[in-house]
């Protein structure tokens, strides 16, 4: 295994050490077979039903993923919370899970369109599914409101992060005192862009960003998402010393991660999931 993992979730030091019940999970420790191989969270939307990964591996899956957290962050008491999800659609809308809420859904009761999550309800948990975007958890400094963010390419220029710590704001929560962790995701050594994604990225972080190396094929480009997301939380408050980055590859670290890109979209997905003290 890779990078120090050695189980079903890695966790953020900084959350830790706070309390926050979190975690980022692994392809280890699950029960699906196949090419969802073991700890898979989702489908690609467009696999034959035949093949999909059964709902009942996917609920079981998530009781232990809730077990690895109470494991890695002591105290956390995440068992029995609610889960809830979003349907992700690569934009930057967020949705609030208020305390004693209804769950928000939409008029046919599915889960509302969006990639970002805010609550502070102590009986949830809230998460987002990756396999090489980027899962952002981000937590107030006390702990009682946190965030979930599924970033990929056009959420990070996009600005979904910034758009989800915008709306911790609004429940008082002071940027400043926040903390953040950027999960596991594609590499800046793996995610080879075209010419109009390294377009988007010059146009978002300007001429000259760092965030974008050119390859010298065919206009295209190599971009670190990890980079510009730690850029764009900066840019939102939070101190340096308040943003952890953790080292992991989705498709470097192929023995402990699932990647869209490396096995051609046919691959199960992980998640970053969290909840307030």
């Amino acid at each position: 295994m890779s990078d120090g993992v050695k189980g079903s979730a890695v966790f953020s030091r900084l959350l830790t050490e706070m309390g926050v019940p979190h975690a980022f999970s692994t392809r280890h420790g699950g029960v699906s077979s196949g090419m969802f191989d073991s700890l898979n969270f989702g489908n690609p939307g467009e696999l034959p039903s035949a093949e999909r990964d059964p709902a009942t591996n996917i609920r079981a899956n998530w009781g232990r993923l809730v077990s690895a957290i109470a494991v890695g962050v002591p105290g956390s008491e995440p068992d029995g919370r609610e889960i809830v999800e979003v349907h992700q659609v690569h934009g930057d809308a967020v949705v609030r899970v208020s305390r004693g809420a209804a769950t928000p859904r939409d008029a046919a009761g599915r889960d509302l369109k969006a990639d970002a999550l805010v609550t502070d309800d102590p009986a949830r948990l809230i998460a987002v599914r990756v396999a090489d975007c980027a899962p952002v958890l981000l937590a107030s400094g006390n702990g009682r409101v946190v965030g979930a963010v599924h970033a990929g390419w056009r959420g990070v220029v996009g600005c979904v992060a910034v758009a989800a710590i915008r709306e911790m704001r609004a429940s008082g929560v002071n940027p400043r005192e926040m903390a953040a962790a950027i999960g596991p995701c594609i590499g800046p050594d793996a995610f080879e862009v075209g010419p109009e994604v390294a377009a988007e990225f010059r146009r978002v972080f300007g001429a000259g960003t760092g965030h974008v190396v050119d390859t010298g094929v065919g206009g295209k480009a190599m971009v670190d998402l990890k980079g510009a997301l730690r850029e764009q939380l900066l840019l939102a408050g939070l101190p340096p010393s308040r943003i952890e980055v953790l080292p992991h590859c989705t498709v470097r670290d192929g023995a402990d991660f699932y990647s869209h890109r490396r096995e051609n979209g046919r691959t199960g997905r992980m998640v970053g999931i969290i909840g307030p003290r």
